[in-house]
């Protein structure tokens, strides 16, 4: 379900969480294993590989909500059993869910990787389990892709959508189209800085009628193609149009770097799933630093209009950084080598 504060039941897992334990198994690139790999000869010939998925058009299963989706990532072995990677969180009342979850993968160059995405609908009464305690029989499945790791590496913007296909109960050799899946691929660069931020906002539009809104931050990532990557989210806060967040942790590594441009933008919760979009701005973990140094926010705007019409209409909404510090994480190897 991810990690995460959310106070509304079962919000757990749609909303909410930090950077850290986002990762399948390890956080960064570890030193350890490149080192491993290279003493069993994969000199050059292999890379980490991060991969971030995201839905569309998903088919509503549900006859009341929307379907609540989880993604589980196997490897295909040589005789062709599923072995399984990792898991997403579940995403609530979401027919489009972009998973913040991300899976490492070790891409070695001269062998041939096939990698099976099959999504599910968790049933509402198991909101409040763990994931790992899931039992996907017990779950609709909605859907499944296979390729190559290879055909998303070779893309130029690393980026591939693929159909998701189930079989018809009525005509199993047939399958359905239950629409699309995109996988996007990052190679890892390692970095053992992370970086601890603390987010408050101040003066936020009320979303809400009867009560006040009930915030919480997403941060993206742009990549090639002016794609969004979420690589983060913050836990939700109740009835509050000034709060303030627990602290987030972003890998360097996670960013790309600290002038690659970060879009944050502040939600108002809602139970259904469509979340209003309250305001938003466009930063850097260098400009972010800079407005802790400063003790200035930053102001959120709001695009309006569509098309040519399209601009943004900025807003009192300011967004400040309380905390903003970083520190080295050092590897297994590092402590070895301190103590030669």
């Amino acid at each position: 379900m991810g990690n995460c504060f959310s106070d509304v039941p079962g919000g757990r897992a749609a909303i909410g969480g930090t950077a850290r334990g986002l990762l399948n198994a390890i956080d960064a690139p570890n030193d350890a294993v490149d080192n491993f790999l290279r003493s069993r000869g994969y000199h050059g010939l292999f890379s980490q590989i991060e991969l971030s998925f995201s839905a569309s058009g998903l088919r509503d299963r549900d006859v009341l909500s929307k379907i609540d989706p989880m993604m589980v990532l196997y490897t295909r072995g040589k005789h062709g059993a599923l072995e399984e990677i990792g898991h997403t969180e579940v995403v609530l009342n979401s027919l489009d869910p972009k998973w913040i979850t991300k899976h490492l993968i070790m891409y070695r160059f001269e062998v041939v990787q096939f990698l099976v995405f099959r999504v599910y609908d968790i049933d509402t009464q198991f909101h409040n389990l763990d994931v790992k305690m899931l039992k996907l029989e017990e779950q609709q499945f909605l859907g499944e892709a296979t390729y190559a790791l290879s055909e998303i590496i070779i893309k130029s913007d690393r980026s591939l959508a693929s159909e998701l296909h189930r079989e018809d109960p009525i005509r199993s050799m047939h399958s359905q189209n239950c629409r699309k899946l995109l996988v996007h691929a990052e190679e890892c660069v390692g970095s053992k800085t992370t970086v601890e931020m603390i987010f408050r906002c101040s003066d936020l539009e009320n979303r809400d009628l009867f009560s006040k809104s009930d915030p919480f931050l997403i941060i993206s990532k742009l990549v090639e193609g002016g794609t969004h990557i979420p690589i983060c989210k913050t836990e939700v806060i109740k009835n509050d149009l000034s709060p303030q967040w627990k602290p987030v942790f972003l890998n360097i590594q996670q960013v790309g770097g600290k002038d690659n441009p970060l879009i944050l933008e502040c939600y108002n919760f809602n139970t259904n799933g469509k979340h209003d979009l309250i305001g938003k701005v466009q930063e850097s973990l260098a400009l972010l630093e800079k407005l802790h140094a400063s003790g200035q926010g930053g102001t959120l705007f709001l695009p309006t209009g569509g098309g040519h019409n399209s601009h943004n209409k900025v807003l009192k909404s300011r967004v400040y950084l309380d905390k903003f510090s970083e520190s080295v994480q050092y590897s297994f190897l590092d402590y070895l080598w301190v103590l030669n």
